[in-house]
């Protein structure tokens, strides 16, 4: 049997093309290593923040708002709750960095926003500290989004409209001229398709060296979650929202189906094997997290770290992804470069993919997903401030 499209990867990216092409009408084979959610994956672990503020870049802005109506959509039709509307806060700096930047293209696009002095932070939330800020600004239709379940629920919405989910280690097989004609699994066997997709997260670029080698680096993120005090509801997510400190290279998600409060450096750690690496925190970063996490939430200053993740990054230079036909196969496209901060984007990547497959040409700022367009190293997509140029130049 040969399917329509073979989308290899089951991560935000890959499960929803695969959704969105079967709901096109094609037979849809999706195919994960480990499975949609799997602790490897860059996609699982508990939580997302889902936001707007993309300082100046008002493509980024738009997509996310599209990205908020489909995960809503997809909550209230799965009726599963993926989606918590918490807000997002961001502490600025200074008075003209990324929040400024983001609080003018957010009023520009009707989008809710509010410019909080660090007494009136203060005065909403008691137990969050911004004296030492500039400003802050609130995106209250912003929140966060259930990761690892919410992966699970679109393969699960695959397979129930139709499309099939496959537990397979998948690489490119046999070929004619242009065209691939298969993937071959670990297990021996080979998968046939008209049409591929690899979104295959941090092992995109093991997949395809020559074309990604140089152009998407993985990198080990480190994640830790703050007990709260006994019997304290406050961190939960009625009572704390989403928090970004952008000069600071710190965000933070508040505590979800009794875990604690999520903090984590945005920092690039190092590069990192996603399938063999060990899921073990540095200290370093356990310093960093917890300096944040005394000085923002100072009831949280004396309490343990209940829980650490070890997730990774797979970021391009410019932070923007990558969604471009395979230079040596009419039939392949490369979607990937998640940047940290693609999970949101899901929705609306797999529908662009699938608008793309049916020979849909490029929108107005899409070129920037391009293979063989210039990267230059850039802040301003997601937290981590100017660490993004150091990171590519070798820092």
């Amino acid at each position: 049997m040969t399917a329509d499209v073979v989308v290899v990867g089951a991560g935000t990216m890959g499960a929803w093309t695969a959704l969105w092409a079967r709901r096109s009408g094609r037979d849809v084979t999706l195919l994960d290593a480990y499975g949609p959610g799997d602790p490897r994956a860059t996609s699982g672990g508990e939580s997302r923040i889902i936001r707007a503020s993309h300082g100046k870049d008002v493509f980024y802005t738009r997509w996310s708002r599209r990205a908020r109506a489909l995960w809503q959509q997809a909550s209230e039709e799965w009726g599963e709750p993926l989606f918590q509307q918490a807000g997002c806060l961001w502490f600025a700096g200074r008075p003209d960095g990324f929040e400024a930047d983001s609080e003018a293209t957010l009023r520009a696009e009707g989008i809710p926003v509010e410019r909080l002095t660090p007494a009136e932070v203060g005065a909403r939330w008691p137990h969050i500290a911004a004296d030492d800020t500039a400003f802050a600004i609130f995106e209250p239709e912003a929140g966060l989004l259930l990761a690892r379940r919410a992966v699970a629920a679109v393969a699960r919405a695959l397979s129930a409209e139709g499309g099939r989910f496959e537990l397979a280690t998948a690489r490119p097989g046999s070929r004619e001229g242009r065209t691939l004609r298969s993937v071959t699994t670990a297990e021996g066997g080979a998968i046939a398709g008209e049409t591929f997709v690899f979104a295959c997260g941090p092992w995109l670029p093991r997949l395809f060296p020559e074309v990604l080698g140089d152009l998407i680096r993985v990198t080990k993120q480190d994640v830790f979650f703050f007990g709260p005090p006994a019997a304290d509801s406050r961190f939960e997510a009625s009572s704390t929202p989403c928090f970004v400190d952008y000069d600071a290279a710190m965000y933070g998600v508040p505590a979800v189906d009794g875990r604690g409060l999520k903090a984590a450096p945005d920092r690039y750690g190092p590069v990192f094997d996603p399938s063999r690496g060990d899921r073990l925190i540095d200290p370093e970063s356990a310093r960093l997290a917890r300096a944040f996490v005394g000085r923002r939430f100072p009831d949280l200053a004396g309490q343990p770290i209940v829980e650490t993740r070890v997730c990774q990054y797979e970021t391009t230079p410019d932070t923007n992804f990558v969604i471009d036909r395979h230079p040596d196969f009419d039939n392949v496209w490369l979607v990937g470069g998640g940047s940290g901060h693609g999970f949101k984007h899901g929705p609306v990547i797999g529908r662009y993919v699938v608008d793309r497959l049916d020979g849909a040409p490029l929108g107005e700022g899409e070129e920037r997903f391009g293979l063989d367009r210039p990267r230059i190293s850039q802040a301003g997509v997601r937290t981590g401030g100017d660490s993004i140029a150091r990171h590519w130049q070798g820092y």
